[in-house]
């Protein structure tokens, strides 16, 4: 016997959302009909999206409105958006209203051996998930929240650069919707006009010397509102900001046309195997090349100048002369005197 599982908050309030989305006044007699509710439950649904940071505007005699409408993600409109090569490569589509983590909920996948050609996007998370245990604020319809599960062979030393690589191929996308300004920083972060944009974290499954499984996740600010912006603790940026007016679905679909090559050909035998084949390109677009640093561990900093990465994606610091390595995952990345 199948058992329907009972829709979410968000995923009840869907119908009205859809409705509200086009930016234009409905009157509560209108959305009732539509939504073949009475007007005292339309009111109580309306009530329920200044829960997910929406602003309603009231329009006296008139109706209600989401000032600026709402560009809602779906799956048809993100496929529509795909290539040919990602399309063979993409073996499912989840798109959410709400979940924890898209990046959780792809883990749990790769454990099931389940997760594989996987992409998952939300339109908001509860969990969201930063480097070095932070959380990733993601607001209801704010940004894109992108997962990819993909699996390899062969051991985790194989990728080493690939988040740097994820970097390379979203300044790629975004370079196709003219987003101004965009630049890269060691070891997992887009930045544009000196801000952070979007951020990327790896996250690893199964057998490390062997077969093994990685969740790409992204998050990108498109257009954050209110008090989630103001929860951020450190200098941001969103795309409404520097190029207004890019749809979220074709945004996504440039991603998957740009991640899921990537993805298949990483750990591909030949000489351009693995990060060596985006050095080039990360080098040209990073944020601090040549300029002085400071990283920082949980117990100790080093200062010197960034002389870029060599080519299994470590970062290079010029300390008086001598240069040092430091590899993902121990430190963090400061522009000396911030």
């Amino acid at each position: 016997m199948h058992i329907s599982k009972p829709k979410s908050p968000l995923e009840q309030l869907r119908p009205v959302l859809n409705l509200l989305a086009d930016g234009e006044v409905h009157s509560g007699e209108s959305l009732g009909a539509a939504l073949g509710v009475s007007r005292a439950a339309v009111w109580k649904q309306l009530q329920k999206l200044t829960h997910y940071g929406l602003v309603l505007e009231s329009v006296k005699g008139r109706g209600y409105r989401l000032p600026g409408g709402l560009n809602l993600l779906s799956s048809d409109a993100v496929e529509a958006g795909l290539d040919a090569a990602a399309r063979d490569l993409l073996r499912q589509l989840i798109v959410c209203d709400e979940v924890d983590s898209t990046n959780a909920q792809l883990l749990t996948r790769l454990e099931r051996d389940d997760g594989h050609g996987v992409a998952m996007l939300a339109e908001r998370q509860t969990a969201g998930r930063g480097r070095r245990g932070r959380s990733w604020i993601s607001p209801f319809s704010a940004g894109i929240n992108l997962s990819i599960g993909w699996q390899f062979s062969g051991g985790v030393q194989l990728l080493e650069g690939l988040s740097l690589a994820v970097g390379v191929a979203l300044a790629r996308a975004l370079e196709e919707f003219g987003v101004p300004d965009v630049r890269l920083k060691w070891p997992n972060d887009v930045w544009c006009r000196g801000r952070k944009l979007a951020g990327v974290l790896l996250e690893l499954s199964g057998d490390l010397t062997d077969r093994c499984g990685v969740v790409v996740g992204i998050g990108l600010n498109v257009g954050l509102r209110g008090d989630s912006a103001a929860a951020i603790d450190q200098p941001w940026i969103d795309l409404h900001s520097v190029r207004p007016g890019i749809d979220r679905n074709r945004l996504a679909a440039a991603m998957l046309n740009r991640l899921l090559p990537l993805l298949r050909s990483y750990t591909e035998p030949g000489p351009e195997r693995g990060f060596s084949a985006y050095r080039d390109a990360w080098l040209a677009l990073d944020q601090f090349a040549g300029r002085p640093v400071r990283l920082q561990s949980a117990s100790r900093e080093w200062c010197g100048t960034a002389a870029g990465v060599d080519s299994s994606g470590a970062l290079i610091l010029d300390m008086d002369g001598e240069r040092k390595l430091f590899h993902g995952g121990e430190v963090s990345l400061r522009e000396d005197g911030e």
